[in-house]
C-alpha cells in the first residue's frame, strides 16, 4: 500500500492445492494468484478472503476425462510448469514432463488439456503479442519453435501449429518476446538471440550476446513504458533494448 516500503504477512490455508507459483496485482487490494496444481485464485480485500476461479485442480480434471485421447496426459505428475498470463487473464500451462498443454480463461470452470503435436518435448510456451487472441508460441527441445498464427481454438485437442524458420544449431530456445507484431525476439542457450521482422516466420542470428558467456532465459517488452525491451540471463545479466 506505500510502494514497498512495508510489507504485511498474508496467511494461507494448510489445505491450498499446490504451492503458489505467481500473484499478479489487479488494482488496489485485488490480486490474483495461480498454483503448481492449476488453481486460480482472486482476493478483492487484500488477501483477507481468497475467491477460487477453477473448481478443480488439473489432475483432478485429467482423471475426470482421461479418455479424452491427450498424450501424455496419464503421465501427469500433478505440477504444471510455465504458467503465462495474457494480458486479459487467460492462461497457459506446461506439463512438468513437457508432454502436453492446458489452457484456461477467465469464466471457464476446468483447465482444457492439448496434445503438442509433435514427438519433442515443450520447453516453454507463451502468446503472440501478449494475447491468446492472437496466437500461442511453443519451443521444443533441440532448439525447435512452432506458432500458431491466428486465435486458436481452446475446445481443439491440438492447435494449428507452424514451424518458424530458425537455425539454432540444436541449442534450445528459452523465451520469445513480440516488440510489435512484425518484430520478434527469441533467447537461448549459449546467449543466443535471434530477431524476425515478418511477424516470426523467419528468423536470423542476433550478435548483441555473442561475447557474454552464460545463458539468456527469459526476453520481455514493455508497452507501458514505450515498449522497452530487456533479457535476462545466467550470473545476473541484463540486457536492454536499444534498437
Amino acid at each position: 500500500k506505500d510502494a514497498g516500503k512495508t510489507w504485511e504477512r498474508i496467511p494461507l490455508s494448510p489445505k491450498l492445492p499446490g504451492e503458489p507459483t505467481s500473484i499478479t496485482s489487479l488494482g488496489p487490494g485485488k490480486a490474483e494468484m495461480t498454483t503448481s496444481s492449476g488453481a486460480v485464485y482472486v482476493t478483492e480485500n487484500a488477501g483477507r478472503n481468497w475467491k477460487a476461479q477453477v473448481k478443480e485442480t488439473i489432475d483432478a480434471t485429467l482423471n475426470r476425462i482421461s479418455s479424452s485421447g491427450v498424450s501424455g496426459a496419464s503421465y501427469f505428475t500433478g505440477n504444471i510448469i510455465s504458467q503465462i498470463r495474457d494480458d486479459d487473464g487467460a492462461y497457459l500451462a506446461v506439463s512438468s514432463r513437457g508432454n502436453f498443454f492446458l489452457t484456461w480463461e477467465p469464466g471457464n470452470d476446468f483447465w482444457i488439456p492439448h496434445n503438442r503435436g509433435t514427438p519433442r518435448r515443450i520447453q516453454n510456451m507463451g502468446f503472440v503479442e501478449g494475447d491468446i487472441n492472437k496466437g500461442v508460441w511453443m519451443t521444443l527441445n533441440g532448439g525447435k519453435l512452432f506458432i500458431c498464427y491466428s486465435e486458436p481454438d481452446l475446445k481443439a485437442d491440438t492447435f494449428d501449429f507452424k514451424e518458424a524458420n530458425i537455425k539454432t544449431g540444436g541449442y534450445g530456445l528459452t523465451d520469445v518476446a513480440w516488440r510489435n507484431k512484425d518484430e520478434v525476439w527469441a533467447v537461448g542457450g549459449s546467449n543466443t538471440m535471434y530477431v524476425s521482422t515478418d511477424g516470426g516466420r523467419n528468423f536470423s542470428f542476433d550478435k548483441s550476446a555473442n561475447d557474454i558467456p552464460g545463458n539468456l532465459y527469459n526476453v520481455k517488452f514493455f508497452k507501458e513504458f514505450g515498449n522497452k525491451g530487456f533479457a535476462l540471463g545466467s550470473n545476473g545479466l541484463l540486457l536492454k533494448y536499444v534498437g
